[in-house]
């Protein structure tokens, strides 16, 4: 490999093509949900993919992570999207590519969890894991604790986690299972997949969280379950 090739994969690998990956399967879902006939509309959000528990219960597991591409209208769309692009591509450096990714996904399973546990409405949409990219701020100044950029960024965003969860306690159509869940799996999550640069490398540490993570998962999803297995007996 000669040296112009490395320099455009160093250069490549810089960007945040995680981010952007996700910021173009979302409107690009948001597209498909309006040619259907509208991100509004109940038939179309549960065709594509939103969390509706009684569909979970008889076998629908993948609804634990579709609803993170879905969108109720293009104020929502672009209120995440928004989040995305300007904490994502941050998050995205800090973390790396892979761990980023992980991070995203894996709080949006925690999120649609909870809220399959606590929430019986339809739900949809990336608070899910943008929760989870609010609570991994969270342990970034302790993964980082001699750089005051991120623990200046660490201080602001824990402030818009309290805006936020205080908003959506006055706002019925908010799913507020959903951003605890994710917000609890950004944080475990955090700690589980560390940072390549964080000061301390701690395997003993990442695998309690990581089990922490999996254990608080699993409970969610037995609770879920436990509340709705009726509904699986009327097939029988």
């Amino acid at each position: 490999m000669n040296y112009q090739t490395k320099m455009k994969l160093r250069r490549w690998n810089r960007k945040p093509f995680i981010a952007y990956a996700l910021l173009g399967i979302t409107g690009f879902m948001y597209i498909v949900q309006e040619v259907l006939g509208g991100s509004t509309n109940p038939r179309v959000l549960v065709l594509l993919g939103a969390k509706v528990n009684e569909l979970i219960v008889l076998g629908d597991w993948y609804r634990l992570i579709t609803p993170m591409f879905l969108h109720i209208g293009i104020t929502h769309l672009l209120f995440n999207a928004l989040i995305i692009y300007f904490l994502g591509i941050q998050l995205e450096n800090i973390f790396g590519h892979w761990r980023f990714f992980l991070l995203y996904l894996f709080s949006a399973i925690a999120g649609n969890a909870a809220s399959f546990a606590f929430n019986q409405n339809i739900s949809a949409g990336a608070s899910t894991a943008l929760f989870g990219l609010f609570g991994s701020t969270l342990v970034l100044g302790k993964l980082f604790p001699s750089n005051p950029q991120i623990g200046a960024m660490a201080k602001n965003f824990s402030l818009l986690i309290v805006l936020n969860l205080l908003f959506g306690m006055f706002s019925p159509n908010i799913d507020m299972a959903g951003h605890v869940g994710g917000l609890l799996g950004g944080y475990l999550l955090a700690y589980a997949l560390s940072a390549p640069r964080a000061w301390e490398k701690n395997k003993q540490r990442q695998l309690v969280y990581t089990l922490i993570y999996v254990g608080v998962v699993a409970l969610l999803i037995f609770i879920g379950y436990s509340r709705l297995i009726p509904i699986t007996q009327l097939f029988n």
